[in-house]
């Protein structure tokens, strides 16, 4: 338990502290990685879907064994395009306060 505790809280302190390098700030980077979470989590509830229409309605076929890995490789891929960080043509002005 205690070894859990650790790693909670070192899991943490890096993720903040590599949010906090990056451009923007730690504001900025905790706004994308929610947008990310959400998609993910849309996602992951597509792939739920997805899979389960699979095992029901093709069971027995070679949809039921290569669906789910399909799917998942083109959710992969939408992930990765749609969780890219705004261009900073898109991103909003930085605050003129010194």
């Amino acid at each position: 338990m205690r070894s859990f505790a650790i790693g909670l809280v070192v899991l943490v302190l890096v993720s903040i502290t590599i949010l906090s390098l990056r451009p923007g700030g730690i504001r900025r980077q905790l706004r994308h990685a929610g947008r990310r979470l959400r998609l993910a989590l849309v996602l992951g509830g597509v792939y739920v879907v997805a899979t389960t229409i699979a095992r029901i309605f093709f069971a027995g076929t070679w949809v039921e064994d290569w669906g789910p890995p399909a799917v998942a490789l083109a959710l992969a891929v939408v992930f990765v395009v749609l969780g890219q960080d705004p261009s900073a043509a898109e991103a909003p002005p930085a605050s003129t306060r010194p």
